[in-house]
């Protein structure tokens, strides 16, 4: 596989994924989300058996597969709900503090002390961004604040849920993984149909809503993971981190011209002070 190809699909699809999540949602919340993952799992499973991967059932991966499930479950049903109330972009911006977010928890539970001061001076401006989004998006629509903390959550659980499996540190193909996980999360998905009680299942699908579904399943899920795994492999690890501060961008555009968000001036300049932070954080060795 090109590397370069790898690279460029990566952001495509993680550029698109915000849209095609607020697509899908207009079926249904919870059957868009739980459709994906259904899709995700099958074809997860028929690729490993087609390419003879091992998928471990032991132990230790059972609980690894847990902690893959609190992103797949957990951050997934949060960001859906929280797409209805907020532009698709701004998903992508909040989300570009997953890296941030990631290196607290590896502090907390890893006990990581790898942060100096200018990585701090990155991670106060990207919080210092997110205030100003917060009070823009307070000041335009008070419903949109559920839909901003829904995706703050979010991040706060895919991080978690990334270093937990760190911390767990089972040698598993990248594709076992999202199996396992997928396997796991989708008797949750059904449990919360079950209590929630008030979404059924649409008799009519737009036409738009039905190849989001498709699309996030098929490369949202399974080949977006795995092209990302194939260049950490690959490229230097700061080349990857580039993505974050590219997907967000091109997902503001996306939302504008595709699906006529008015993005106010207020939230790109939160946005731009958000990507700088985390640039800073990034390349604090390269900037200063």
């Amino acid at each position: 596989m090109s590397v370069p190809i790898a690279y460029l699909g990566v952001i495509m699809i993680w550029s698109t994924t915000p849209l095609a999540i607020k697509w899908s949602g207009e079926t249904g919340v919870l059957f868009g989300v739980t459709t994906r993952m259904l899709l995700a799992a099958s074809l997860c499973l028929v690729i490993i058996a087609l390419m003879r991967v091992k998928f471990p059932w032991h132990k230790r991966a059972r609980r690894s597969y847990f902690a893959v499930s609190i992103a797949i479950y957990g951050a997934m049903i949060t960001t859906y709900w929280g797409a209805q109330f907020i532009p698709s972009g701004l998903i992508s911006v909040i989300f570009g503090m997953t890296p941030i977010v990631t290196s607290i928890f590896t502090m907390i539970l890893l006990g990581e002390r790898d942060i100096n001061i200018k990585k701090w001076a990155g991670m106060i401006l990207g919080i210092i961004g997110l205030a100003i989004i917060f009070h823009a998006e307070l000041n335009i629509n008070a419903n949109s604040i559920k839909g901003f903390l829904a995706v703050l959550l979010a991040v706060f659980l895919y991080s978690f849920s990334s270093v937990w499996v760190k911390r767990e540190n089972v040698s598993i193909p990248a594709l076992a993984m999202t199996a396992g996980g997928l396997l796991v999360a989708l008797p949750f998905y059904g449990i919360t149909w079950l209590l929630i009680g008030t979404e059924t299942v649409p008799t009519t699908i737009s036409t738009r809503g039905l190849l989001s579904i498709v699309y996030l399943g098929i490369f949202g899920s399974v080949i977006g993971f795995m092209f990302y795994y194939y260049i950490i492999k690959n490229i230097d690890v700061k080349k990857v981190a580039l993505i974050t501060l590219i997907t967000p961008i091109i997902a503001l555009i996306l939302g504008q011209y595709l699906n006529g968000e008015n993005i106010h001036m207020t939230i790109w300049l939160g946005s731009g002070i958000v990507l700088i932070g985390l640039a800073i954080y990034q390349f604090d060795e390269l900037i200063f």
